[in-house]
């Protein structure tokens, strides 16, 4: 079990979950595999829960069933100690019941409303008295940034502001748990940017528990307090962000997560916690260490891939003809500016072509010899013979 693993325990430890789902199935008509498979989930109040997977994985399907959209075929629900869906006794609460709030992708805000109006739609709903009504949906948008906008029609918002407008409608009724679908998919990249930063800031200032939706791997790591990683329906790893992102349990973990270089190389020495020393293939003298995943354990001489984040290599311009030790040589076919760094397609000897990052202070010109000085530690080695996708061999978004 690892530190921060080991941290989120201790925090949790006797509290009962803001949101409890527990072995959760959903096939639909006409297809015989399961888009969400024995599921469960505990969210805390104050954390930040993101279900992050590709098209397809299952992920808006359980937010859909917590919502009440959609009906488990097997499986339990929970707000707190308060059954909302138990399959197997029949019991199921319709959503209008489940005090939480959610912020769809298309935000669905009412055009033929103004701000005030969208806002307090979910309060009129519960037939509240007209001055508390007016009390709350101030307060709400002062919260979520929008003082003041309370007559200002629906048609007449910016993205922003109508992201802010679906928060504040969401919140209104200070639901126990908050769900969010998608909820910067339409905004341009600075705006996301600025978002999720005053999501993050409106969420502590709550201590409420989000269940996040999204398949940007950067809203996810950067947001989330855990992150449940899934695929075909089953969550293949779940824990802090950096647990998946530093220590990925299986092979689509790694390539899904960031971005990965694959060296071929093989096991110098291994001991029973899974700990390699690793030499690279074509640099006999360049050894890196990391962490193995083969249940049945490695041998010395046992070939491996081992998945290098880009950002701990480190390219050098090649000080002469004889190899340095702890690098590997290599070539520059590309290199390509992007802004904050520069980023270099090598071809490696021995090994295969792959994407490195650059310090953009320090240009390299395409066609020169480098050297790749790898981080000594940290990585995960692979068995050679498991599937390796062919686009990981590069990278991988």
């Amino acid at each position: 079990m690892t530190e921060l693993q080991t941290k989120r325990d201790l925090a949790t430890a006797g509290k009962v979950p803001a949101m409890r789902l527990e072995h959760l199935s959903k096939t639909y008509p006409g297809n015989p595999t399961p888009a969400v498979d024995d599921l469960s989930i505990d969210v805390f109040e104050g954390e930040i829960i993101t279900l992050l997977g590709p098209s397809g994985c299952g992920k808006s399907t359980t937010l859909r069933m917590v919502a009440g959209l959609e009906v488990p075929d097997s499986g339990s629900i929970y707000f707190g100690e308060k059954p909302v869906v138990i399959s197997d006794q029949g019991f199921r609460l319709p959503p209008d019941k489940r005090e939480l709030g959610m912020v769809f992708q298309s935000y669905a805000i009412w055009p033929h409303m103004t701000v005030e109006e969208n806002v307090a739609f979910p309060l009129k709903s519960k037939k509240m008295q007209k001055a508390e009504i007016s009390e709350r949906v101030d307060a709400i948008l002062e919260l979520v940034g929008l003082p003041g906008m309370q007559k200002r029609p629906g048609p007449l918002l910016s993205g922003g502001q109508q992201q802010r407008v679906a928060l504040a409608r969401a919140l209104v009724t200070e639901p126990k748990v908050l769900l969010l679908d998608e909820p910067f998919s339409n905004l341009d990249a600075k705006l996301r940017e600025q978002m999720r930063i005053e999501v993050k800031l409106l969420q502590r200032r709550l201590n409420i528990a989000v269940l996040f939706v999204t398949h940007d791997q950067v809203e996810a790591l950067s947001l989330s307090d855990s992150i449940a990683l899934m695929n075909y329906g089953v969550i293949q790893q779940q824990g802090e962000p950096r647990i998946l992102y530093e220590e990925p349990a299986n092979e689509f973990v790694r390539d899904f997560v960031g971005k990965t270089v694959l060296f071929k190389g093989s096991v110098r020495d291994a001991n029973p916690s899974g700990v390699l020393s690793i030499s690279i293939e074509g640099a006999p003298n360049c050894v890196v260490f990391g962490h193995g995943y083969d249940p049945d354990g490695f041998k010395s001489g046992q070939s491996v891939f081992i998945g290098v984040r880009p950002e701990d290599v480190e390219i050098l311009p090649a000080g002469g003809d004889e190899l340095a030790p702890g690098m590997v040589v290599g070539v520059v076919e590309a290199a390509l500016f992007v802004g904050e760094r520069i980023e270099y397609q090598v071809k490696v000897h021995e090994q295969h072509t792959m994407i490195v990052y650059g310090e953009r202070h320090v240009p390299i010109e395409d066609g020169g010899k480098v050297w790749l000085r790898l981080r000594p530690e940290g990585h995960s080695a692979w068995p050679s013979d498991w599937a390796v996708p062919v686009s990981a061999l590069v990278e991988s978004d």
